[in-house]
């Protein structure tokens, strides 16, 4: 069963999460991208945390900015030290002397989880990445590579002032258009159900501007004429190096992501174990959630083993 639950993180930081499982059992964490919220893990979570299937106790935070968790109106509050901080007092509040069994994350989710394992790798036995570039890839790719600078150029859309009310437009058209245009697998678009789409309706109603400040507050984006975003940055090894063991899976039909951004990852991960799905796009999550769950499975048996 599925509970919706508050959780405190800071004086100013509130986040509604879903859980499923025994609190007093092993902790897995689940965190989401954009444009969607925690609902999207309900499978995963109804599984593992089932006796047979492991007994943990599985949350996913609605991020900060994100359907009913706070959402600070300053851009500046959704840059990468804050988002991590939320999910090291989440943990803190729900297993503090425990690391957690396995985080798993895609999208804007991803981009959390990266640096949450770069710094704080104690604090998980695993870390499972879904379609979501590492910093040290991304930005390569980003800096030299026409194909991603071409295929990331939304995100400058996104920043612009007037995103939310272009992006509402005509029963949110364009938002529509990410899961529609973001690659082309045979019955890629299956998933998106009547069901999910009121869901995500949702999600959306509640408010854009929070998911839409991770793409303001962060650098990581195309260089533009008036804007050197990615070309600007450069990042030390130390903060790119990923020391727990850490699984990626990666849907090869990414429009947005493509595989480009996996070359090299072993430079930045020295435990790496890469799944690539031929026919899954960026949102392999809701196309093939079985085949996902069972490489979760297998990975918590890995880690299991490692003493």
């Amino acid at each position: 069963m599925i509970q919706s639950q508050r959780y405190r993180v800071s004086p100013e930081i509130e986040l509604l999460c879903q859980t499923a499982g025994d609190p007093s059992c092993p902790l897995m964490f689940f965190l989401h991208g954009f444009p969607e919220a925690a609902f999207i893990w309900d499978k995963f979570l109804l599984h593992f945390s089932r006796p047979q299937n492991g007994n943990y106790f599985c949350v996913a935070p609605n991020l900060r900015g994100f359907a009913g968790s706070s959402s600070p109106t300053e851009v500046s509050k959704y840059r990468p030290k804050y988002l991590v901080q939320d999910i090291l007092a989440l943990h803190d509040l729900l297993s503090p002397h425990q690391p957690m069994a396995q985080l798993v994350a895609h999208d804007w989710g991803g981009a959390i989880a990266w640096n949450f394992g770069n710094q704080h790798p104690s604090r998980m036995r695993g870390l499972t990445i879904i379609n979501s570039p590492h910093p040290g890839t991304f930005l390569r790719e980003l800096k030299n590579n026409a194909h991603q600078q071409s295929s990331s150029a939304y995100m400058n859309f996104l920043i612009r002032p007037e995103a939310e009310q272009l992006l509402a437009q005509n029963d949110y058209r364009r938002l529509w258009e990410f899961f529609t245009n973001m690659g082309a697998a045979d019955g890629a678009h299956a998933w998106l159900t009547d069901e999910v789409k009121n869901k995500l309706r949702d999600v959306w109603n509640q408010g854009l501007t929070g998911g839409l400040n991770y793409y303001r507050a962060s650098p990581v984006r195309p260089p533009t004429p008036n804007d050197r975003a990615a070309a600007a940055i450069d990042l030390p090894l130390e903060m790119l190096q990923i020391k727990c063991p850490t699984q990626v899976i990666w849907g090869m039909k990414d429009m947005a992501l493509p595989p480009a951004l996996i070359d090299g990852l072993d430079q930045y991960v020295s435990n790496l174990t890469l799944h690539t799905i031929d026919e899954g796009t960026h949102w392999i999550i809701h196309e093939q959630p079985e085949r996902l769950i069972q490489y979760l499975e297998n990975f918590l048996k890995t880690l299991a083993a490692i003493k």
